[in-house]
């Protein structure tokens, strides 16, 4: 998927319908020349619906649909007829699309199944008829309620990547290099930071016709809880990943200090991160002879850990063993 073509961001201005007024109307027939109040309520406005929907993976369809504004209800009518309710109108989003208010952030709520529906503007209600408004003192109102009015807000859309395996690491940490090397995806590679500005999905074949998706989230930086780099524009997409693969490249000067800080920029942004398994592959390791390797292996946080290089294929076959026995 292209970059151009991958958006997981969008901010939409809802506007539900207005309820329609409630009718102010007495009944006259042939045979009735004065009869008693008969005005029917107003239809509901039109709510603003989000809908999951399993075929979609981007919000690239909502990228320029800026205002979204559903229909006004129908007002009531004589004869006690209610009017017709607004049409709603639906947002069609991919599955883990969640929901906030603009302006206080709020999470409002996530869509994680197909078909599932949530109302995000609710539409007015119809104003009632004079007919509610009779009594035994007062049988002749000549009154109705209007319609209330809908709502008014501007909201985001945010996408949450859903794969398998979530590659994690800083900037030109090999990544991007690993997922071309394992799957059919084709990533930008370049030798400086942040050459992968969106999350890049791709399929890795397994043994006997089976395949897992690995993710390539852009790179963390110290700070990324904070917004710093591309900060949570990709943290979120962590958040759908079963088995977390941080790449640390073998010519850092501190290894484990590097994993710490990963971690850290992970639990202060979603403390329930560290829940998931964690694998770590130190990468780039056509630059290790076997002395630097035991040397390294020797000073390596406590969790499953492997030796790589994309460019020799070294111990990929391995990585990918590593990764489906911890996916299953």
């Amino acid at each position: 998927m292209s970059e151009s073509n991958f958006v997981d961001y969008v901010k939409i201005m809802c506007r539900s319908g207005k309820g329609g007024a409630g009718s102010v109307h007495l009944h006259r027939s042939k045979l009735t020349a004065k009869g008693g109040p008969d005005g029917g309520d107003g239809g509901r406005g039109g709510h603003v619906i989000v809908k999951g929907n399993k075929q979609l993976w981007t919000l690239l369809h909502l990228k320029y649909r800026k205002h979204v504004i559903a229909e006004a209800g129908g007002h009531g009518g004589s004869a006690l007829k209610t009017g017709a309710s607004g049409k709603d109108e639906y947002l069609e989003v991919p599955l883990g699309t969640v929901a906030r208010d603009a302006e206080s952030g709020e999470i409002e709520f996530e869509i994680t199944e197909d078909g599932q529906e949530k109302v995000l503007a609710q539409g007015g209600r119809g104003g009632k008829g004079n007919y509610h408004f009779k009594s035994a003192t007062f049988q002749t109102p000549r009154f109705a309620q209007p319609g209330e009015e809908g709502q008014e807000s501007w909201k985001i859309l945010e996408l949450k990547v859903l794969a398998d395996v979530g590659l994690v690491g800083f900037p030109n940490a090999g990544k991007s290099t690993l997922l071309s090397k394992l799957s059919a995806a084709k990533p930008e590679i370049g030798n400086y930071p942040f050459t992968t500005l969106t999350p890049q999905l791709g399929i890795v074949k397994y043994h006997e016709y089976k395949s897992f998706i690995m993710a390539d989230i852009p790179g963390i930086i110290e700070g990324a809880h904070h917004g710093k780099g591309l900060g949570h524009r990709f943290l979120r997409h962590i958040e759908r990943n079963s088995v977390l693969l941080f790449m640390i490249a073998a010519d850092s000067i501190d290894i484990s200090k590097e994993y710490q800080i990963l971690l850290h920029e992970l639990e202060q942004f979603n403390p329930e991160l560290l829940d998931k398994k964690r694998i770590l592959a130190i990468s780039k390791c056509d630059l290790l002879d076997a002395t630097l390797e035991s040397n390294i292996k020797k000073a390596l946080p406590d969790i499953p850990h492997i030796f790589i290089s994309s460019h020799t294929q070294y111990h990929l076959k391995e990585l990918k063993d590593l990764l489906w026995k911890s996916l299953n």
